[in-house]
């Protein structure tokens, strides 16, 4: 009964048309307690909500799955989201921010560096340059923006704030400031993980800060060693399926960069070519905007391959690790 008053009230209020700029608690069915408690959860804007799913506002509020299908879909509908023209598109790209690796020939094999409002997945053995990148972007994101915020989830105890003090010298920047825009999380299992990915958006929203980069190193290492044998595949790859696309949400309603690092596996069913595979599937493979392959090369050098790209042609291209950065080879 009580749902069929909330569906009633939500029908009146659409007829009586919708205004072009309202608030979450302006939703039809949306009152003062269940906004409160969206807002805890982290839906404080129209988008948000826009691009959530029913069964995740029926959890964060209570209200039924039919309210918070109404609910989402007025959201949608002040947002305007539905079909745009490639034109369109193409000047929403403009907005688009590239990250410097520091070598001339890995941003050119990138289209210009590591994009924003995209998951660039790099996979390899240890010791192929995951870490190096990561420490690396977490540095030039403030090179090109001083306000700039890097955001690191550590899930392998990985990361060094001294790398980061030789990186900043290297790059001509002051290293206090650089580590103090370095926000660092240690997660200790997959759902911790998973938590410290969701409170990104709380950085921005609530303390606002001006997050570039969220940095997670190494996405699937929790996942990998919590489940074990073919049984618990299927939960594995759907938990790394919604922690994937939190992270892609979060690029795209923020415009922020998303650098993931993934450990890998040989086939040992593969005979000929290279039996190196990175973990978690296609489940990660269809997440990741752009894929890249690091391995070792010679005399101490590294070599980035691009595997996967919407728009890049593939190809790889050799630098090398040095104390301040990534250098090409002269």
């Amino acid at each position: 009964m009580r749902q069929e008053l909330e569906l009633e009230t939500i029908e009146k209020s659409s007829k009586k048309g919708k205004a072009k700029e309202i608030g979450v608690s302006d939703l039809p069915g949306v009152g003062a307690a269940t906004a409160e408690k969206l807002a805890a959860v982290g839906f404080r804007d129209l988008m948000s909500i826009a691009v959530a799913t029913p069964g995740e506002l029926v959890d964060a509020s209570g209200v039924g799955e039919a309210v918070a299908k109404k609910i989402i879909a007025t959201a949608r509908a002040s947002m305007e989201m539905d079909f745009a023209s490639g034109e369109e598109l193409l000047e929403r790209r403009a907005r688009v921010n590239k990250i410097s690796t520091g070598s001339k020939a890995f941003n050119d094999l990138m289209g210009g560096g590591f994009e924003s409002s995209a998951i660039t997945e790099c996979f390899g053995e240890y010791g192929s340059g995951k870490t190096q990148i990561g420490h690396m972007l977490a540095v030039n994101c403030q090179k090109e923006n001083e306000d700039a915020v890097a955001v690191y989830i550590d899930t392998e105890n990985t990361f060094r704030p001294e790398r980061i003090i030789q990186l900043a010298e290297g790059a001509g920047l002051d290293p206090q400031k650089v580590l103090k825009n370095i926000r660092v999380a240690r997660a200790y299992n997959s759902d911790h993980q998973m938590l410290l990915a969701e409170k990104v958006e709380d950085l921005i929203s609530k303390q606002g800060l001006n997050v570039k980069l969220v940095v997670v190193d190494s996405l699937t290492a929790h996942f990998r060693a919590e489940f074990i044998g073919r049984g618990t595949l299927a939960d594995r790859q759907q938990k790394l399926n919604r922690h994937m696309h939190l992270l892609l949400r979060l690029a795209d309603l923020h415009n922020l960069t998303v650098y993931v690092t993934n450990q890998v596996m040989a086939k040992p069913d593969m005979f000929f070519g290279d039996p190196t595979q990175a973990i978690g599937g296609h489940i990660v493979a269809h997440a990741s905007t752009f894929r890249v392959y690091l391995r070792k090369g010679k005399k101490g050098s590294r070599v980035a391959k691009l595997v996967d790209s919407p728009n890049l042609a593939e190809g790889e291209c050799n630098f090398f690790v040095d104390t301040t950065g990534l250098k090409d080879i002269k």
